[in-house]
């Protein structure tokens, strides 16, 4: 079993290397794109809102797929539909077509979708006690393409742009991106054997019987239901610590968006260049994924609770310190690397609170209800977010979304008084 983790471990993270530098590379530059052929900056940020829409759209499909026949199968297919995204965002750029722009950004945003459902293969096969690290590994793994992309997008979009095909320069990394995104779901399809998922699955009915033969358990095998959405959300519904995760894997991810989609704009606004703002958006990005091994070993040492908590007073700093900057591209910077961080912390907190808290029969669904609330709430935000910089300003901005932070401190916060009456000073589980 442990050479079988390494084996799959090795593989998630050489294709979470890639999906990640397939994303980057293509959203680094999207609003920029987004405000040039819709000549406002309002529209700017539907560019990353489809984006996120589509992954939230493609999660549904993407988790029954998987329940069904596993990880594999479902990582090659969300690649794939996010290469082909790629390339109609370059078609919508080359024809000045904002709507077959967006289009093909939804359909890029099935390489987040892909990105995302990875971490829940690294804990498929995980130990209970080591979940949160098993994911915050894969998590961390995108690190290195996610922070290259938005460096190498300004080369990328040169390149292109110098072949005279008629192709803008900041539509050239959307190209580069569909080629990336082909070779990481090949070698998803390819490499990725024994599925996880169908493995976790055959070894708890391996258990499952044995333990019936044995006399030891009574070992129910989970009905065909417990794949489908309805059990997933029925189970999230069932159990306040699912809930709680939900929320903060949500609200975590909807102020990140939020907030990141904007700044390029609000950056290009006070003077900055393609290049400063690749940087900008880089540290962001190492913040989201460099750290997330901390995150994890936190989150096993110290409880799901506890992390959720730094992910709130992360996030809240990020928006005081991003929103106050102005034309401090420097102070920008910093808040966009804690911006980064708090997500980190909630996410790998949330996912691992959210695996462990549902039936194992009903996790893919609730996974891929998770992913789905999570990316249809940050599509909604990020919609939002550029009216209200139009309207009302970046800080503005910043500011509404630290607001939508308060469920998830409520939550957490009541979680934590229903548990201290019972706490003993023995070990307790994880969250």
């Amino acid at each position: 079993m442990a050479a079988l983790r390494r084996r799959v471990h090795a593989v998630l993270v050489v294709t979470q290397i890639l999906g990640g530098l397939g994303v980057a590379t293509g959203i680094a530059l999207a609003s920029v794109l987004a405000e040039d052929i819709g000549g406002s900056e309002g529209l700017a940020g539907l560019a990353s809102t489809s984006s996120v829409l589509g992954t939230a759209v493609v999660s549904l499909p993407l988790a029954a797929l998987m329940a069904a026949r596993g990880r594999r199968p479902g990582l090659t297919l969300a690649y794939l539909i996010a290469a082909c995204g790629g390339a109609v965002v370059v078609v919508g750029a080359v024809l000045e077509s904002f709507p077959l722009l967006l289009a093909g950004m939804a359909a890029f945003g099935a390489g987040s979708s892909a990105n995302l459902q990875a971490r829940f293969a690294a804990a498929d096969l995980a130990e209970p006690e080591h979940r949160a690290r098993a994911i915050s590994s894969v998590v961390w793994a995108t690190t290195v393409g996610a922070v290259l992309g938005p460096n190498i997008a300004s080369p990328a979009g040169r390149s292109v742009s110098a072949l005279g095909l008629g192709i803008p320069a900041t539509a050239g990394p959307f190209l580069w991106g569909s080629g990336i995104f082909v070779a990481a779901g090949a070698l998803v399809h390819v490499l990725l054997r024994p599925d996880p998922l169908l493995t976790a699955r055959a070894l708890e009915t391996a258990e499952a019987d044995a333990a019936r033969a044995d006399g030891t358990g009574a070992a129910e095998r989970a009905p065909a239901r417990g794949h489908t959405l309805r059990a997933g959300m029925a189970a999230v519904a069932a159990s306040p610590r699912a809930r709680l995760a939900l929320v903060t894997i949500a609200g975590t991810h909807t102020v990140m968006v939020s907030i990141m989609v904007m700044t390029p704009v609000a950056l290009s606004h006070h003077g900055a260049d393609i290049d400063l703002i690749g940087l900008v958006i880089s540290g962001h990005i190492a913040g989201m994924y460099a750290l997330s091994p901390v995150m994890g070993r936190l989150a096993d040492r110290l409880g799901r609770i506890s992390v959720v908590g730094l992910a709130v007073a992360l996030l809240t700093c990020a928006a005081a310190v991003a929103g106050t900057a102005g034309a401090d591209h420097t102070r920008s910077a910093a808040g966009l690397v804690l911006l980064g961080l708090g997500w980190s912390a909630g996410l790998v907190a949330g996912s691992a609170l959210l695996t462990e808290s549902v039936p194992t029969a009903a996790r893919a669904a609730a996974q891929g209800l998770s992913d789905l609330t999570m990316n249809g709430a940050a599509g909604a935000g990020g919609a939002l977010a550029g009216v209200i910089v139009s309207h009302a300003g970046y800080g503005m901005l910043t500011a509404v979304a630290a607001g939508l932070l308060l469920p998830v401190a409520a939550l957490a916060l009541a979680h934590t008084l229903r548990r201290a009456p019972d706490r003993t000073p023995r070990a307790e589980a994880p969250g």
